[in-house]
C-alpha cells in the first residue's frame, strides 16, 4: 500500500517509515499539517497515519479536513502519546478508524494496517468483480456489459478497474497519472482528459447503464453510480450526492 504519515519527530518517521517498507509498503512522511493536507490532496494513498500534536495544527483539525476535503473513505490511523479514553473516543468519532499509542509495537501497528486494507478493499482479492451491469475478470482483464465483452486496450483497462474500486471518491489527474501510468513528475494531465472521454463512449457510461464520469472543475473525476433507466436499475445504487 501507499502509505501517508504525518509525524513531526524525524526518528519516530524513520522509525515507522522502516517498519512499513519492511513489509513492502510504500510510506511518505510529513512534519506539518499543511504538508501532509497538500500531499494527501494531489497524491493516492491507501491509508493514512497521523500523530495528533504537530507543529502547526492539531492532528483531529487535519483528519476534519481529509474527511471534509476529499469526500472519500480512506482508512485513518492515530498513532500518538495522548492515551486517555476521551482523546481516543474523540478521534474516532471525528472519522479514524483506529487508535494506537506510541510506543506502537511493530507486529501490531502491521496487523492493524492490514486489516483495516482487507476491510476496505474486499475486492482486491476477488477475481469477478460486478457493477450494475459491468463484469470485471480481473485474471482475463476483460470488461462485459450486459455480458457482452468489449474492446479496450490495456491501459483502458487499468485505468476502469481504478475508476470502479474508488467509485464516490475523488481521483485528480495527478492521482490517476501516478497510479495508472506510473508517472510522478513533468507530466500532460491531456492524457487522462482524452482516456477518460474515450471511456465514457466505449463503456457507455450513462444514465441507462448506471454509472457516469463526473468532471470535477480544476481537480479530477469522479465515478458515480446513478438511478439506472434500464434492465438493471435494480442492481445499481442510486446517484450519490
Amino acid at each position: 500500500m501507499r502509505i501517508a504519515l504525518l509525524e513531526d519527530e524525524h526518528e519516530q518517521a524513520q522509525h515507522i517509515q522502516s517498519i512499513l517498507s519492511e513489509r513492502g509498503h510504500h510510506c511518505d512522511s510529513f512534519p506539518s499539517g499543511q504538508s501532509f493536507l497538500s500531499a494527501v490532496l494531489h497524491r493516492s494513498y491507501d491509508l493514512l497515519i497521523m500523530d495528533w500534536q504537530i507543529p502547526d495544527m492539531t492532528g483531529i483539525e487535519v483528519l476534519e479536513h481529509v474527511r471534509a476535503q476529499l469526500n472519500w473513505q480512506i482508512p485513518v490511523v492515530f498513532l500518538t502519546q495522548r492515551d486517555s479514553e476521551t482523546d481516543i473516543v474523540r478521534a474516532l468519532d471525528a472519522g479514524a478508524d483506529d487508535y494506537l499509542c506510541k510506543p506502537a509495537r511493530e507486529a501490531e501497528l502491521v496487523a492493524r494496517i492490514n486489516a483495516l486494507a482487507r476491510r476496505t478493499n474486499p475486492d482486491n482479492e476477488k477475481e469477478v468483480l460486478v457493477y450494475g451491469p459491468f463484469e470485471i475478470n480481473t485474471q482475463l482483464r476483460t470488461i462485459s456489459l450486459h455480458g457482452e465483452v468489449l474492446t479496450l486496450t490495456d491501459k483502458d483497462f487499468d485505468l476502469t478497474l481504478f475508476l470502479f474500486q474508488n467509485q464516490g471518491r475523488l481521483l485528480t489527474r495527478e492521482m490517476l497519472l501516478e497510479r495508472v501510468w506510473g508517472l510522478t513528475r513533468d507530466i500532460n494531465t491531456r492524457t487522462v482528459d482524452t482516456h477518460m472521454s474515450r471511456l465514457r463512449r466505449r463503456l457507455g457510461l450513462n444514465p441507462e447503464n448506471g454509472f457516469r464520469i463526473k468532471t470535477i472543475y480544476q481537480r479530477g473525476y469522479r465515478l458515480e453510480a446513478m438511478k439506472a433507466t434500464g434492465p438493471d436499475a435494480h442492481a445499481v445504487a442510486t446517484e450519490q450526492a
